[in-house]
Order: structure tokens, then C-alpha cells, then sequence
């Protein structure tokens, strides 16, 4: 029996690309390589902007494997390759500036047994059992977001909260759910996405059960992977 493997869809490919690049340079910075250092330094300056206000970054974000597919893969279109590179450089400026000055790697991929997507991130930064609503409402402010524009400096403000409690985000991830915000419908998906990883985190108690934090019920989406990737094509 063959075994059909689905194409890569666009955000997959973002997703991707943006992982080889913060890998890349987060060893780099990590080992204190002045390259890496130096090129955190430029990409700071970028966090919370639209991507064409500081032409200096284009050269540290290199877009060109957006421009040839893989195998199975058709080529993106100018539309999706404008969202694909808006969102490498949202994705990317803000883990510059999460990274900061911090002595371990703030770029951790998001694992069943290790969640390290947004909403997660946000639940860690509350007491167990707790809902901490200035914190809550800075994701519910972001998830609301008419622009990406508006979207990005929203999520700095979540960055820097990060980065001062040493919080781990997975950017990769985050670069995906960019991707697709900017399609139509596609910031609906992130919500839930994002919703989905807020109610999947949680600190464990001393019997090993999770506590129930108060005013939070569980997200009732089902949406699946496959689905949203298909959303995400």
C-alpha cells in the first residue's frame, strides 16, 4: 500500500524557516559569537514594527527558500509570500528581543509533554489555580487585533512580560499562527489555537492532578491539525 504524504503547505514552510533561522542564531548568541550577537542586536530594533520600516533587516532575514518548493509543493503565491515574509519578521524581531540578555534559549518548540505555545506561555506567568487578569487580557487584546500591525506591538508587550520571568515561547509555532492571521477567517483560527493552548497548560498540584482555575472552562473547539492546516494552505 503507497502511503500519500500531503504537500507543505505555505505556513508549515514558514513555520520551518523561521525555525532554521532562530536556531541558527540562538546558538550563535548563546555561544557569544559576535555575529549572532550583533545580528540580535539589529532584529531588536525591529519588534513591535512593520517589516519595511527598517530595510537593514532584510539581509538578516533570508526569504529565498519561500521562493522554491519542495518536492510536492506548489510555489506560493505573491500574496502568500507577502504574509509568509511579514510574518518571518514579526516572528523573528520578537524573539530577538525576548532572547535578550537571557542566558538560556527563549526559542523552545512546543511538545505535548513541554507546551510552549502562546496561551501556554501566558498561563505560566498566573498562580496555579489562578487567572491573573491584567496578564489574561493582554492575550485577549492581542487575539482581537484588527492588523497585524497592531497585532505585533500587542505581542511585544506579552514578550516583554516574558522575558522578565524567563518563559520559554515557541516562535516557530507563533510564525505559523502568523502566517495565517493574515489570511481571511485566519485570525478565528488562531484564536482557538491560541485558547486551546492557554486551557492546555497546567501546573501541577502535590497529588499530580492539574488544578482548576477559577472563571476558565474548557475549550470546547475540535478543530484538529489536519484541519487547521488545511485552513492554513
Amino acid at each position: 500500500m503507497t502511503t500519500v504524504t500531503p504537500p507543505v503547505t505555505p505556513r508549515k514552510r514558514v513555520a520551518r524557516l523561521a525555525a532554521d533561522h532562530i536556531d541558527d542564531l540562538q546558538r550563535g548568541y548563546l555561544a557569544d559569537r559576535s555575529r549572532a550577537v550583533a545580528a540580535l542586536a539589529r532584529l531588536r530594533r525591529g519588534a513591535g514594527r512593520e517589516a519595511g520600516q527598517l530595510p537593514e533587516l532584510w539581509a538578516l532575514i533570508n526569504t529565498g527558500p519561500l521562493h522554491h518548493p519542495p518536492d510536492g509543493a506548489r510555489p506560493m503565491s505573491e500574496s502568500e509570500l507577502v504574509r509568509a515574509e511579514d510574518a518571518l519578521h514579526v516572528a523573528l524581531t520578537l524573539w530577538a528581543l525576548h532572547q535578550q540578555s537571557r542566558s538560556t534559549g527563549m526559542h523552545q518548540a512546543d511538545r505535548p509533554d513541554r507546551r510552549r505555545g502562546l496561551g501556554a506561555a501566558v498561563r505560566r506567568m498566573m498562580k496555579p489555580g489562578e487567572i491573573d487578569d491584567p496578564v489574561h487580557k493582554r492575550l485577549v487584546r492581542a487575539g482581537t487585533a484588527p492588523d497585524l500591525a497592531t497585532l505585533a506591538q500587542r505581542l511585544r508587550d506579552i514578550v516583554v512580560l516574558l522575558r522578565r520571568e524567563g518563559f520559554e515561547l515557541d516562535y516557530a509555532l507563533l510564525a505559523g499562527q502568523l502566517y495565517t492571521w493574515q489570511r481571511p477567517g485566519g485570525a478565528d483560527t488562531v484564536r482557538r489555537e491560541w485558547g486551546r493552548s492557554f486551557h492546555a497548560w497546567h501546573d501541577k498540584s502535590k497529588d499530580g492532578r492539574p488544578p482548576l482555575a477559577a472563571g476558565v472552562t474548557a475549550d470546547t473547539d475540535t478543530t484538529s491539525t489536519t484541519d487547521t492546516d488545511k485552513d492554513a494552505s
